[in-house]
């Protein structure tokens, strides 16, 4: 390190160099994007995130069979009886196409997934805040002890 000379009284100090930490991952905010997430997914495609990625709608795989407003992401890249270029969820009508199907799932579900999005990172900043020292900041040293790259 080089020495360097102070301003105020003309003398060499030592400067030490700043030492940068990779930033850790911080699991409140995976939460908060999962639950805006699937509060989306619920508000526009009428089914939780899990059932939207996988297709799997109560527990059956039917892309595009179920004939209800439900749309998943196999049926939006094609997979099942309707497709991409054929009738949407399988029915004609109100659920014709996609631009339909999700006007009127964003019509039925405007305030919930309203609330979804402005609320759920409002309640969890204010929860933050009224749970860091006597919650957050203890459980943040037991992981650090543990030594996971995690904070909460």
């Amino acid at each position: 390190m080089a020495a360097r000379r102070s301003r105020r009284n003309g003398r060499f100090t030592k400067s030490s160099s700043r030492r940068r930490r990779k930033p850790k991952t911080n699991l409140t905010n995976i939460a908060i994007s999962a639950a805006v997430a699937n509060g989306v997914t619920q508000g526009l495609f009428n089914t939780n995130l899990v059932e939207f990625m996988t297709g799997r709608v109560n527990g059956v795989y039917k892309p595009g069979g179920d004939g209800s407003s439900v749309i998943t992401l196999p049926e939006l890249l094609g997979a099942g009886p309707g497709g991409i270029g054929g009738n949407f969820a399988g029915t004609a009508g109100r659920y014709d196409n996609l631009s339909n199907s999700l006007m009127s799932n964003f019509k039925t579900n405007f305030f919930p997934m309203a609330v979804a999005v402005i609320g759920i990172p409002i309640a969890a900043k204010v929860a933050t805040k009224v749970l860091r020292k006597p919650v957050l900041t203890p459980a943040n040293k037991l992981i650090k002890m543990t030594g996971l790259d995690v904070k909460l």
